[in-house]
């Protein structure tokens, strides 16, 4: 399979980078200081969307903001084991200037350590701090599309999560989804692959040719 776009709009954790065990280190803590019931915390969604939208399903509303800024301090002090997922390098290295942007669901400080501990940059990088809704709603799409000068219907999405995937759907761009944290099965998108070092970039005298390697 082959898509033909003019930029690619990557999220960041489960996509580019492993940050599982962060997360969750991150996570526990945060819920045994805020007394989180364990069966309502396995309930609720919480790979893909931006942390205080999940901690309005988890906490009263006057303590929102102050679970949000404890979850962000944990996890900006703990980026032991964050390393980038296969095919990451070569993707970020190969798409020419200014035609990828990292779209993550994380805060800019967060995203910045992540991406450092990586040992990865995003020259163009959309963060929860920058849209008012963030995915399952198309907004950050939309807005890397806009900061790369794209059309969203030329670009390419590339997720790891049924959120962000709905939300590339919902901005109107192609999508290919990772199964690094979901099954291959939950996951709506043109094509899944295992990783990212089954796309193959190349640039055209139109814009982006990225080609799927044979998955099975």
């Amino acid at each position: 399979m082959r898509f033909e776009v003019d930029a690619l709009l990557v999220d960041m954790d489960g996509t580019l980078i492993d940050s599982t065990a962060s997360v969750l280190r991150g996570w526990k803590v945060l819920a045994e200081e805020f007394a989180i019931p364990a069966d309502r915390f396995a309930a609720v969604p919480r790979h893909g969307r931006p942390a205080v939208e999940i901690l309005r399903e988890l906490v009263d509303p006057e303590r929102v903001d102050r679970a949000a800024a404890r979850l962000d301090e944990l996890e900006i002090s703990d980026v032991d084991g964050i390393v980038p997922l296969p095919g990451a390098v070569a993707l970020l290295s190969a798409a020419p200037a200014g035609t990828l942007a990292v779209v993550t669901s994380a805060g800019r400080g967060l995203a910045t350590a992540r991406l450092r501990a990586a040992g990865l940059t995003a020259p163009v990088l959309v963060t929860a701090d920058d849209v008012a809704r963030g995915k399952p709603d198309p907004e950050p799409f939309l807005l890397g599309a806009e900061l790369l000068g794209a059309k969203p219907a030329r670009c390419l999405v590339l997720e790891d999560a049924p959120a962000g995937l709905a939300a590339g759907r919902a901005a109107g761009a192609a999508c290919i989804a990772v199964a690094a944290t979901h099954h291959a099965g939950d996951l709506d998108a043109d094509v899944v692959v295992p990783d990212l070092s089954a796309l193959r970039i190349e640039r055209t005298d139109t814009g982006l040719v990225v080609e799927v390697a044979d998955v099975g």
